[in-house]
């Protein structure tokens, strides 16, 4: 799908990865829905491109302000063609530590944000998105969300954290899947580890340690390489109900 004039929904869109996004989209012609809980970083973003993206106030898990969000794409940009769903959190927990037995509204909260609120917008992205035209290939919109490596090589105290972005990966084929009989393609990128504001309260000597485990290049993946990706994942057709690992041949450790 080509991103000149289309509109796309950027979860967690203020900061990191998502305004990495926002910027690259805004760059290939298109539009973007700034969508995030942050409102003075969402707003500073949107005001880069006045007349190419807006900032909306929304908490993924809700349903009533990931509605306005996707309507908001629709009023004020005529229609809404994709979504790059980068909104989520990183907590960790031994199951059993020194502090106890690992909290469970803890990991509610993460799997209620990471998880559900994936679903949640997917879910409200694809019924707009089903309602737009379609191209000469009948091709109405793309979903990009993200997962992580810990989908797969989760370390001890991530139990959390893995068990929410497995649960991402999970979804992609079986909604690719549905997906298909409106012409929307849903892919997920699982990306390593990436310099964002998220890796920014870390100890030098962590963030140090961190940065030797890719296999090449043994650096922080840089936010807009991974904006590279999702607009690949956007144009080109044949990316569908798969996940993409973004990590340097980085495989985690057990810790």
């Amino acid at each position: 799908m080509q991103i000149t004039d289309r509109t796309f929904l950027v979860t967690g869109g203020a900061s990191g990865l998502g305004a990495a996004c926002v910027r690259r989209l805004v760059a290939a012609g298109g539009r973007a829905v700034v969508a995030d809980l942050d409102r003075a970083g969402g707003e500073a973003i949107a005001a880069e491109f006045p007349q190419a993206a807006c900032f909306v106030e929304t908490d993924v898990t809700d349903e009533a302000t990931a509605i306005a969000a996707v309507q908001t794409a629709q009023a004020r940009f005529g229609g809404l063609s994709g979504v790059v769903h980068c909104a989520g959190i990183v907590a960790a927990g031994r199951i059993v530590g020194r502090e106890g037995i690992h909290d469970l509204e803890l990991f509610s909260r993460v799997i209620r944000i990471n998880l559900i609120g994936t679903f949640n917008v997917l879910r409200l992205a694809a019924a707009a998105i089903k309602d737009g035209p379609a191209d000469e290939e009948g091709e109405r919109g793309v979903i990009v969300t993200t997962a992580s490596v810990a989908a797969f090589d989760g370390q001890i105290g991530q139990v959390a954290y893995a068990a929410s972005k497995a649960g991402v990966g999970g979804m992609t084929l079986p909604a690719a899947r549905e997906l298909a009989a409106f012409g929307i393609r849903v892919v997920t990128i699982a990306p390593g580890i990436f310099d964002t504001p998220m890796m920014d309260g870390m100890p030098e000597n962590v963030r140090e340690s961190l940065s030797r485990q890719p296999a090449f290049p043994q650096r922080f993946g840089r936010p807009d390489e991974f904006a590279a990706l999702v607009q690949h994942a956007i144009e080109n057709r044949m990316l569908n109900g798969t996940v993409l690992r973004l990590d340097a041949g980085l495989r985690m450790a057990a810790k």
